[in-house]
């Protein structure tokens, strides 16, 4: 079930205070009464909590497999939570947000944020919520940077992190003003109060296609489905309830956010149990000689894995069998039984 939390005030990094901040988020399973047996699962950069969701394997519920009694996210051991990133739009404040001093949604006038401060988001919602520790914080791609600053952010807090087809810096290219020159060039955009016209949803649909293309949905499709049109329909159906739901603004700040963010310096600071993983076909994060390097400067136990799938950036969801065992070692949850 989606919550809505409200966290009050919030200072950026940066100096501004965003007045009235509110975070979606989902739970499952039970927070023990010391307040010490909650994961944090992480998402990417056009999802949402909804990752935990039963769904169609691409963002949105990429890990529903991996939740339940008995499961790596063991909902008889572990709380876990999942919520929106701050700037984002599936329920936390963002750009589609109401500015109080306006009245307006904030819009491109919605200040920059770092990965620093969806943590720090995070980390007052967790609060909030009675959560004292974490066993660990675990996620993919955008969320595996997440996990990577939580570990920097809070060592005394988190036992372990998971970081899935992601890297240690952004890929090359990605930048609030690439995103934002994507935009620009629509007739939709309307000098970015396209809010009052109708939003951006054809742009968003193409944009979201193109997407899950190159992330290695239409390989996952071609597998399984011989018809093409039926490949076709079941492709559509993800990127249209996206872009229903999505703002341009979100990929603008959130894409601001991921350049600034870069730990290679930063790597030995680590303590936490760490599990990396990268996809032998992921085009924005490839298997890259430096990261495993930089990997052995952290003073924790680690393990690197790179998957041989053909699925590209999207193995952290369509491979979630082969990433089970990964998992368990980084939970330290041992294997149980299950009938699926």
């Amino acid at each position: 079930m989606n919550h809505t939390l409200s966290i009050g005030s919030f200072e950026l990094e940066s100096g501004p205070v965003l007045p009235a901040v509110h975070v979606g988020y989902v739970t499952h399973g039970t927070l023990a009464p010391d307040g010490r047996n909650a994961v944090l699962v992480t998402h990417g950069y056009t999802s949402g909590p909804s990752m935990l969701s039963p769904g169609h394997l691409t963002a949105e519920g990429s890990w529903a497999p991996l939740l339940g009694p008995g499961r790596p996210l063991d909902t008889e051991r572990f709380f876990i939570v999942c919520s929106n990133m701050l700037g984002s739009a599936f329920g936390t404040t963002g750009p589609a947000s109401v500015d109080p001093a306006t009245g307006r949604s904030w819009g491109g006038d919605f200040p920059a944020i770092t990965l620093g401060d969806i943590v720090g988001v995070q980390h007052r919602l967790l609060a909030q919520l009675g959560v004292r520790h974490l066993k660990a914080v675990v996620g993919p791609s955008y969320g595996g940077w997440q996990a990577l600053q939580w570990a920097l952010d809070h060592p005394d807090m988190v036992d372990a992190i998971g970081v899935l087809m992601s890297g240690l810096t952004h890929p090359p290219g990605l930048s609030a003003a690439s995103v934002r020159a994507r935009f620009t060039e629509s007739p939709q955009w309307h000098g970015g109060r396209y809010y009052e016209h109708g939003g951006m949803y054809q742009d968003l649909l193409q944009m979201r296609l193109q997407t899950l293309r190159s992330y290695g949905l239409e390989r996952l499709y071609e597998d399984r489905m011989p018809d093409p049109q039926e490949r076709q329909a079941a492709l559509e159906r993800p990127a249209r309830e996206w872009a229903a739901r999505f703002d341009p603004h979100s990929m603008v700040v959130l894409a601001g956010a991921a350049e600034r963010f870069d730990v290679r310096a930063r790597m030995a600071q680590i303590r936490a149990r760490l599990l990396f993983v990268v996809c032998t076909t992921d085009a924005i994060f490839p298997p890259d000689p430096q990261v495993r390097l930089l990997l052995q400067r952290t003073r924790s136990v680690h393990r690197y894995l790179e998957l041989d799938s053909p699925y590209g950036h999207m193995a952290s969801g369509i491979e979630w069998r082969r990433l089970e065992p990964e998992l368990r070692w980084l939970l330290a949850n041992p294997a149980k039984p299950v009938n699926r």
